[in-house]
């Protein structure tokens, strides 16, 4: 399915509001925001405030996480009648770690054009702050909130090798540390906070320094880590025990024999005869 962006078809837009200074929204945003009949909104209240900010008067409609679901065949009854739809998060870009994702695929599926516009996000600002790299880098989001399924996550996480990026809320910033240095070890991190707000604050350091002076920590909160460094030595592993650790963290075969074969600069087809003949 090829989408033409602007070729009149109604459509939903996804528009950026400012993550905190509110004169981070962008001139089109604004524009967009005054043009569509109506704004899908995660809260209404915090969308009032932005819009009164610029003078703009619209129709809100409440979409969060909770009744997204049951707003998608509103958003389609719209869309059917040539209107255009907005949708806005409180702070950020709609459904990155936001709302928005199921009315995303239901336009879409019906069609409908779905335009993003370029604009604020905490993860970009924070990366680029932290000082942990200008290469590549893996956005994670918001870990779980159940610590047994947090460490999980991570432990699948640990071996990667490019800066990772998340989102925490400050009453499990300290725990998630700790969860991240038990894991990863004592890497170097940042802690981002409060981004283009006046008490905008970046910690950064080594994992242990940065548990040993957390106090009082509010806000919204990006954590920046670098990737793992380590070169590891597997030359005291059969083939078979080094797929098995990779089988163990949740790869499939494929991805498994994939990683061995780099790891240990072999043939993929000459790990994969290896992983075949032991499965025989």
């Amino acid at each position: 399915m090829k989408q033409k962006s602007y070729d009149g078809m109604p459509t939903l837009y996804l528009v950026p509001t400012p993550i905190g200074n509110l004169e981070d929204i962008t001139y089109r945003a604004i524009t967009i925001l005054k043009s569509v009949d109506v704004i899908f909104a995660e809260d209404t209240r915090v969308t009032r405030e932005l819009l009164n900010k610029f003078d703009i008067k619209k129709k809100l409609i409440s979409s969060h996480l909770y009744n997204e679901n049951n707003n998608q065949e509103k958003e389609i009854e719209y869309l059917e009648d040539n209107k255009n739809i907005a949708i806005v998060s409180d702070r950020g870009t709609p459904v990155i770690s936001d709302p928005g994702y199921i009315l995303v695929k239901e336009a879409i599926s019906k069609g409908y054009n779905v335009v993003c516009l370029p604009g604020p996000t905490a993860l970009i600002p924070a990366l680029v702050m932290s000082g942990l790299g200008d290469g590549p880098f893996t956005f994670y989001g918001f870990l779980n909130s159940k610590e047994s399924k947090r460490k999980k996550e991570l432990e699948a996480l640990k071996d990667h090798k490019f800066t990772l990026i998340f989102y925490e809320a400050p009453h499990r910033l300290l725990k998630t540390m700790q969860n991240i240095k038990e894991i990863f070890g004592n890497r170097e991190i940042a802690i981002v906070r409060e981004i283009s707000k006046k008490y905008e604050e970046v910690i950064r350091g080594k994992v242990e320094t940065i548990i040993s002076k957390l106090e009082n920590i509010k806000g919204e909160i990006v954590i920046v880590v670098e990737g793992n460094k380590e070169e590891k030595d597997f030359s005291d592993l059969s083939i078979m025990d080094h797929i098995n650790i990779y089988l163990k963290e949740g790869k499939n075969s494929k991805e498994a024999i994939k990683l061995v074969a780099k790891d240990r600069h072999l043939a993929k087809s000459e790990v994969y005869n290896i992983y075949h003949k032991k499965e025989e």
